[in-house]
């Protein structure tokens, strides 16, 4: 683009980034500024560093922002960005989006149980996420653009989540969660949360990555949002100053009688997800610095809310079959939203190792659990990792976790037969159905992939549960809440022929 003598169009917002280039802060001052417009808005931002001639058009491609024009006078250079989007595209989310007099009030606090109770073999329940409709998502995406109060996005949420929570209880399940509402991702959310941390689209952290255009192809043949899927962006020394989950466990178990799982993200998740350089090594020396804080405020979490009466505290790590079964060749990749590089295998599978025991130390086994799956963004199974669990039985047999919840219900993950050698004091949460797909599978199909897993591990260790959460990504999930229910009230239902059978009734 030519420079201009002057900006044809008024900018409806502007900042001086002075001289920060793109690699040191620029671009988060960028969205910063660019996330409360509208889109079609128009923000300037002027700098006085060269090198953001030319590494703000290729910023403005892969976000699908418009450079409108660039002025210069002496060494300050001014840039005129039209958000991307239309004017209707994020109207705010009606004031009253669905009929409070239909949405289940639950159970009174007093009614509520006061223990997190015992979970009973081939318990039904979810592994977290729940489809958000389609009014809260509108919502969730005017609160991060700061444009709908927090206290008011969590009015819509409450709604969400009694929604949530009453189709899992018709469905029969055992263990309930709160489906996730409050949150843009499964992980992400934690930048909403911990200080010094902020959440931005993939799309403006394309140029930290070795190589941006070759990587936005990745992504998008990944069959990956990346538009619309946001990433956490640490720029200072992490701080957990308030609960991360807390509040959802809360009002979870305020709507419901049954004994409530929270999921968390797994330290070595958020290690690979936050761990950028040129953005996070402004903060920390090396990522087993940024490791230390981020299991510093995991270990308080868990231990709040097991204090504060979770059933369950589940981590998250489906990054570990990304290590085992990513193309040697791919350094970075996406697998559920991580897009750090990734070192050679032993020292991946150890690091993880390392924290997550640092995580689990001392908690409750039996009230900490671990999920494992291959990637949940899309519907396409073509594009989600494959390879039994085999390289992954040494670490998982290791950890001082109760229950391990295991992606088991689609061919890519392999036979039962390599989790043999799992210790006799471990759970194993069985995924017997695919939430990927609309089919919803036959109880008698149900029942003999967990008889299956109860004839090889024996049937009072076992659990029942989807493959994965049924929407990962707030504004990509892979079931309607209508199929989502189906498939939970079908493994409700085996579970009673399972129960029956080996008489645990």
């Amino acid at each position: 683009m030519d420079w201009s003598e002057r900006h044809t169009v008024p900018p409806d917002a502007s900042f001086d980034g002075g001289n920060l280039d793109c690699g040191n802060g620029l671009l988060l001052l960028i969205r910063r500024h660019i996330d409360p417009l509208t889109p079609g808005q128009v923000l300037e931002v002027r700098s006085s560093e060269s090198s953001v001639e030319d590494d703000l058009p290729a910023w403005a491609r892969l976000t699908g922002n418009a450079l409108l024009s660039r002025t210069r006078s002496g060494d300050v250079r001014s840039y005129l960005i039209r958000k991307a989007g239309t004017a209707s595209s994020t109207a705010p989310a009606p004031r009253h989006p669905v009929d409070r007099e239909r949405i289940p009030a639950g159970p009174s606090p007093t009614e509520t149980a006061a223990a997190p109770g015992t979970i009973k073999p081939f318990a039904v329940m979810g592994v977290g996420s729940w489809p958000r409709p389609a009014w809260l998502v509108r919502a969730l995406h005017e609160r991060l653009a700061g444009r709908l109060p927090e206290d008011e996005f969590q009015q819509y949420a409450d709604d969400a989540v009694r929604l949530a929570v009453a189709a899992q209880e018709r469905a029969g399940v055992d263990v309930v969660t709160d489906g996730e509402q409050r949150r843009d991702n499964y992980a992400s959310f934690v930048a909403t949360r911990l200080d010094n941390c902020q959440l931005i689209p993939i799309t403006d952290l394309l140029p930290y990555v070795t190589d941006p255009e070759h990587f936005a192809e990745e992504l998008r043949a990944l069959d990956v949002p990346a538009e619309k899927v946001r990433h956490p962006a640490v720029f200072g020394r992490l701080a957990r100053s308030r609960p991360l989950t807390g509040h959802e466990l809360n009002f979870a178990r305020a709507v419901t009688a049954k004994p409530v799982k929270v999921a968390l993200p797994g330290p070595y998740l958020l290690t690979r997800t936050m761990w950028l350089e040129c953005v996070s090594d402004k903060a920390y020396l090396d990522r087993e610095a940024l490791a230390r804080d981020i299991v510093s405020a995991l270990r308080a979490e868990a231990n709040d809310l097991l204090a504060a009466g979770a059933a369950v505290v589940q981590f998250d790590e489906p990054v570990l079959t990304e290590v085992v079964f990513a193309r040697p060749t791919a350094r970075q990749s996406f697998m559920c939203g991580a897009l750090s590089e990734r070192r050679a295998l032993a020292e991946e599978l150890a690091f993880a190792a390392q924290l997550l025991r640092a995580v689990l130390d001392g908690l409750p086994r039996e009230r900490v659990a671990l999920h494992v799956c291959r990637g949940n963004w899309s519907r396409d199974e073509s594009v989600a990792l494959s390879g039994p669990y085999t390289p992954l039985v040494p670490l998982l047999a290791e950890l001082p976790v109760g229950t391990l919840f295991l992606e088991l219900a689609t061919p890519r993950a392999g036979e039962l037969a390599p989790l043999a050698d799992l210790p006799k004091g471990c759970r194993v949460g069985v995924g017997v159905v695919n939430q990927k797909l609309d089919r919803v599978e036959p109880i008698d199909e149900i029942v003999a992939k967990a008889t299956a897993a109860a004839e090889l591990f024996g049937p009072e260790r076992v659990l029942l549960n989807p493959d994965c959460g049924f929407a990962t990504f707030a504004d990509s999930p892979v079931s309607s809440a209508g199929v989502a229910e189906a498939k939970l009230g079908a493994i409700a239902q085996a579970a009673r022929v399972l129960r029956a059978r080996y008489g645990l009734g």
